[in-house]
């Protein structure tokens, strides 16, 4: 597991992305064969990061970013320390920005992967995507967001 730890600033945004696809091609996730996963992962984390610091910085001064590479998929996080939990909000043309989340699933769902979000045990939240691997099979079905006691304006 890589762990990669920026402040909640607007500039962590390409800096994580940049951490991330070194991190990615530094593992031989590099050429055409990993094109493909490369790019979903990066658009993945630069949502996610920007997420976490359009909505949790007040919270959670702090992000972080984990990859594990697992024989057939790859799985990336970003962990704050703001509570409650994202919901992926449809397209509203009136309302700037929400649809991050949608595409994080859309772009998870359409690799064959899973996303969540899950509480940590500091009662902040991390939420992942996992995608296969080229050649390997679907990584599972799943969701991102859906809870109840989600913040409505996430």
């Amino acid at each position: 597991m890589w762990r990669f730890t920026a402040p909640a600033q607007e500039s962590s945004v390409p800096r994580t992305r940049h951490a991330v696809r070194d991190r990615l091609l530094a593992q031989g996730m590099a050429g055409e064969r990993y094109q493909e996963l490369v790019d979903d992962l990066l658009l993945i984390v630069s949502e996610l990061v920007s997420n976490a610091v359009t909505h949790a910085a007040v919270l959670s001064p702090q992000l972080h970013c984990e990859l594990e590479i697992g024989p057939d998929r790859v799985r990336i996080s970003v962990v704050d320390g703001h509570p409650y939990r994202p919901k992926a909000q449809e397209s509203d043309p009136a309302r700037p920005g929400g649809r991050g989340l949608l595409l994080v699933k859309s772009v998870t769902l359409q690799a064959g992967g899973a996303c969540d979000v899950e509480r940590t045990e500091a009662g902040g939240k991390v939420i992942w995507a996992s995608l296969p691997l080229p050649g390997t099979g679907p990584a599972g079905a799943g969701r991102c967001g859906d809870d109840p006691d989600e913040d409505p304006d996430y």
